[in-house]
C-alpha cells in the first residue's frame, strides 16, 4: 500500500472539470475507494490502499458528476503482491518474544548495511507492519510479556534500534508493550535506549528519550486514518487525495 498510482484517460474519457474520478478496488473481505487528483487534462494520481492480504483485486474507474448517475469508465485486475518487507514484517511479528529468532536476528548486525539501504528497509518495514492483521492481544514483547523486566532478553525494540530503524521503533512505541521494551536489558546488559547512545544514533536516542518526541518524517507522516466500527478514512495530504476502507 501506499504507492502512488498513475491513471492515463484516453481522448473519450476526457471530460470536463466538474467530473470526479474514483478507483474503486474490490477484495474478498475489503473494499477501498480512493479519489483521484489531476495532474492534467489526460492524467489523474492517487495512492494504492494498504490491503489485508495478497491477492487479484478487480479495480474499477468510476466518474461522478452532480445530477448524473455514477460511470464505470474501466476496469482491471491489480494484484497485492507478497514481497520482502511483508515477509520480515510478518516474521518479526510472529518472532516477538521468541528468543532463539531473535538472536538469529543480530546476524544482520555482522555486516551492518549502507545508511540509504537501512532507511529504505526501514520505510518499507514499517509500511508493512502497518497494514499487518495484529491479532488483538498482540504484544511487542511477545507472549512472555508478564515475565519479569529483571529477566535479561532480546526484544523487538533491541532488533530496530540496533540497526537504526527510526520508524519501525516508533510504530513499535506506539504498540502494547513498546515503552515498557525500553528498559528490558538483554544478555549483554544493554537497553534499547543504551544501544543507542552506544551506538551514536543521536536521532533513535531522543525519539525514545524525549517526552513528546514527534514522529520521524516519513510517508506516513503524510497520512491521517480515523478507524469507526468496520471503516477507516485515510487523509493524504501530500496528494489531498481521501481513501476510504469498508470490511465487505
Amino acid at each position: 500500500g501506499d504507492s502512488v498510482i498513475t491513471v492515463q484517460l484516453t481522448e473519450e474519457d476526457k471530460v470536463e472539470d466538474d467530473v470526479v474520478f474514483y478507483l474503486v478496488f474490490t477484495g474478498s473481505t475489503v473494499q477501498h475507494c480512493t479519489s483521484t487528483r489531476k495532474i492534467n487534462p489526460g492524467s489523474l494520481e492517487t495512492i494504492s490502499p494498504g490491503h489485508d492480504c495478497c491477492e487479484t483485486v478487480k479495480v474499477a474507474l468510476c466518474a461522478s458528476r452532480e445530477g448524473h448517475p455514477i460511470l464505470v469508465v474501466a476496469e482491471e485486475s491489480f494484484q497485492f503482491v507478497q514481497d520482502e518487507a511483508y515477509d520480515a514484517a510478518q516474521f518479526l511479528a510472529t518472532c516477538a518474544g521468541n528468543q532463539q529468532a531473535l538472536n538469529f536476528t543480530r546476524f544482520l548486525d555482522r555486516s551492518r548495511p549502507p545508511a540509504s539501504d537501512v532507511d529504505f528497509l526501514d520505510e518499507k518495514v514499517a509500511l508493512a507492519f502497518r497494514h499487518l492483521k495484529l491479532p488483538a492481544e498482540w504484544n511487542v514483547l511477545g507472549a512472555e510479556q508478564s515475565l519479569s523486566e529483571n529477566i535479561p532478553r532480546e526484544t523487538l525494540m533491541h532488533f530496530a534500534v540496533r540497526l537504526g530503524l527510526l520508524r519501525l521503533t516508533w510504530f513499535l512505541l506506539q504498540q502494547p508493550g513498546g515503552r515498557g521494551a525500553l528498559s528490558i536489558h538483554n544478555n549483554e546488559g544493554a537497553t534499547p535506549v543504551s544501544l543507542a547512545l552506544e551506538r551514536g544514533y543521536q536521532k533513535l536516542h531522543q525519539l525514545l528519550t524525549e517526552e513528546g518526541a514527534r514522529e520521524p518524517d516519513s510517508w506516513s507522516t503524510l497520512s491521517h486514518t480515523v478507524h469507526s466500527g468496520d471503516y477507516s478514512v485515510k487523509h493524504h495530504r501530500g496528494l489531498d487525495v481521501y481513501l476510504l476502507t469498508a470490511e465487505a
